[in-house]
């Protein structure tokens, strides 16, 4: 009996691998390390930069500056990714991240992203229709709110700082990142404290 057929593009991806390998420009242990590393990313490492960025000014200013050199505070290896940018919803105004050509993500520090981040009718309809996409998700912003729809690409990945919730005062760094989902994170979705949460 013969071996299954493998798909042409993971054949193509371990032909390249051999190369580069061959060459002395990649080590299996590096290649290792980087797959590691993304499999230890998680929405929770952005979520606890949002909370630190909501309890400490200095952090939030430096957040807002330099997400990369955040993320790297964090632990976070953000060598060979492209720079973090975070993006700081205000009143009256709310960000939505979304890559138009394929699926551009900060995985370093929200994990892998989930499918319908991937999904043509997201990409498109994000940049159409930004209001429409968040009703679906139960996303209701104040009235006058301008939304500001980012493109994520190959050269520069995007992160949402969103507001913090009321009713949050006097909340610890661990309670404050509870709140926080990837959802938020990409600007799908709102932080929910306890006057929200009351209110369902």
């Amino acid at each position: 009996m013969s071996a299954p057929a493998r798909p042409e593009s993971l054949a193509r991806l371990e032909k390249l691998l051999a190369a580069l390998k061959a060459r002395g420009i990649v080590t299996e242990e590096e290649l290792a390390e980087m797959q590691a590393r993304t499999d230890r990313a998680s929405p929770e490492i952005g979520a606890r930069m949002v909370a630190r960025a909501w309890l400490d000014p200095d952090w939030h200013r430096m957040m807002v500056a330099n997400g990369t050199e955040a993320a790297e505070r964090m632990g976070v290896s953000m060598a060979g990714a492209p720079p973090l940018g975070v993006l700081e919803d205000r009143p009256g105004l709310h960000h939505l991240v979304v890559c138009t050509l394929c699926s551009c993500y900060p995985r370093a520090v929200l994990g892998y992203p989930p499918g319908w981040y991937k999904s043509f009718e997201y990409r498109s309809r994000a940049v159409r229709d930004p209001r429409g996409v968040l009703a679906e998700w139960g996303t209701v912003l104040p009235e006058g709110t301008k939304i500001r729809v980012v493109d994520s690409t190959a050269d520069y990945r995007w992160m949402v700082l969103p507001l913090r919730p009321a009713g949050t005062e006097g909340w610890s760094e661990d309670q404050l990142a509870a709140i926080v989902t990837r959802d938020a994170l990409v600007g799908v979705a709102l932080p929910q404290g306890p006057v929200a949460a009351a209110a369902e």
